[in-house]
């Protein structure tokens, strides 16, 4: 576990470019044209594009925007956005913080989020797990938080032990001061071995499936409670130095008292994360703590809204391992739950990992399937032997759900969505904080 300080901070500068050179600036007032001009015509936020127009200006600029700063890259198949949610609260508690809240997490969104900061601000990035390397080769943070690595997009995303190859080289190639790393997946604990210093965080993690061969030499991966190894060589589950019980963190420091906002004992271990980063650049252990538990939603995740006059509170579940922790913070049987799946793009068009998620859970009450893909949805339910309902729109589903028998009047139905869908919701009740 690293000990080592934050580096001195250079002096405070007045602008967000003055301190950069000329091109970088031109790269700078580029992106903020092309993204103003994108918002102007309605085409989305204008993040992503105004970063390629910046970087098309200058390929440099992530390493110029982030010389000189306290750089952490948070990265996992999930979790990574609600992570550096609360990392950005915990360290807010001891310096000035910038971050890609919106979630754009590849080279152009994370530009755009930091031609516009306070050049002084410690950075604190979500990046997709699949551009970790050239991401940490610009900025050459000091942190790196890996938090899993699971199936997702399976038509586009890498397979996960080639993943956890990348990070492993990349650790080794830009090797950063501390690495804050989930000791219960063994391909997170064998890509991190690669750095000089790790801080392990037991996370309880029981979703395993993705992990069952050996990264290391191809063996097979023995699981038991808290505990994992291979049968074929050393690789086994390093001694955490971080815990969550069921009201606090363990710390190196000692154990802190967590209250959070955010249901689920994912967020307590996404929290446990955070305030272990937090903590090895200085933050005060308690008050790091009490700013985490003033997170109340995540880019919408959690939020409470009305849809077709009705509460419902949104989850985002992507991929089977999300779908393993999002089943546990549904209200318990029998309220009914809407389930949306879609297949576009950015979810996958490859629907077959509906198969792995283990739905059988949902049985006892209704769940009433919607979405671009409800159909497929509803032969993986009828398969787990879940009495389910279908319906064309979110508003029809909320009301199915509403009239289905378990559901309390006046209580709020749970919509779990995957991306595509929980963006479409977001957007019908208001969009982001």
């Amino acid at each position: 576990m690293s000990t080592s300080p934050s580096p001195a901070r250079p002096p405070a500068r007045t602008s967000p470019t003055t301190h950069l050179p000329a091109r970088a600036r031109l790269a700078v007032a580029t992106g903020r044209a092309v993204a103003g001009a994108s918002k102007l015509v309605h085409f989305g936020s204008g993040s992503v594009i105004g970063g390629r127009a910046a970087l098309l200006v200058d390929r440099d600029l992530l390493g110029q925007l982030t010389a000189g700063r306290e750089v952490l890259i948070v990265s996992a198949t999930n979790g990574k956005t609600t992570t550096t949610r609360l990392l950005v609260a915990a360290l807010g508690t001891d310096r000035p913080v910038v971050s890609n809240s919106l979630g754009a997490n590849m080279t152009p969104g994370i530009v755009a989020a930091l031609g516009t900061a306070d050049p002084d601000a410690t950075a604190v990035l979500e990046v997709d797990e699949r551009w970790v390397a050239p991401v940490l080769a610009d900025t050459h943070a000091g942190t790196v938080l890996l938090l899993n690595l699971s199936r997702d997009q399976l038509d586009r995303t890498q397979e996960v032990r080639k993943l956890a190859e990348r990070w492993h080289q990349a650790l080794a190639a830009t090797p950063p001061a501390r690495v804050v790393a989930n000791a219960d997946d063994p391909l997170v604990v064998w890509a991190a071995s690669a750095a000089p210093s790790v801080v392990w965080v037991a996370t309880g993690q029981e979703w395993t499936s993705d992990a069952a061969g050996c990264p290391n030499c191809s063996g097979r991966i023995s699981f038991e409670p808290g505990s994992w190894r291979c049968t074929a060589c050393d690789l086994a589950r390093p001694e955490p130095d971080v815990s969550v019980d069921d009201t606090g963190v363990i710390l190196p420091s000692g154990r802190v008292d967590l209250d959070l906002a955010l249901p689920g004992r994912v967020n307590r271990v996404n929290a446990a994360f955070a305030l272990a980063a937090a903590t090895a650049l200085g933050a005060d252990p308690q008050a790091a703590a009490v700013a985490a538990g003033t997170v109340q939603e995540v880019a919408g995740r959690y939020r409470v809204a009305r849809i077709g006059g009705r509460d419902v509170r949104l989850l985002l579940a992507k991929n089977p391992a999300g779908w393993h922790e999002a089943i546990d913070m549904l209200a318990p049987a029998p309220a009914p739950v809407v389930v949306a799946i879609n297949a576009r793009i950015a979810d996958g068009h490859d629907p077959s990992w509906l198969w792995d998620v283990d739905y059988e859970r949902l049985a006892g009450r209704v769940v009433v399937a919607t979405g671009e893909r409800r159909h497929d949805l509803a032969v993986r339910l009828r398969y787990a032997g879940v009495e389910h309902e279908t319906a064309a729109d979110i508003t029809e589903a909320v009301a199915r759900a509403a009239a289905a028998p378990g559901h309390e009047p006046g209580s709020v139905v749970d919509v779990a969505a995957n991306y595509t869908a929980f963006q479409e919701y977001l957007e019908l009740v208001g969009g982001p904080a």
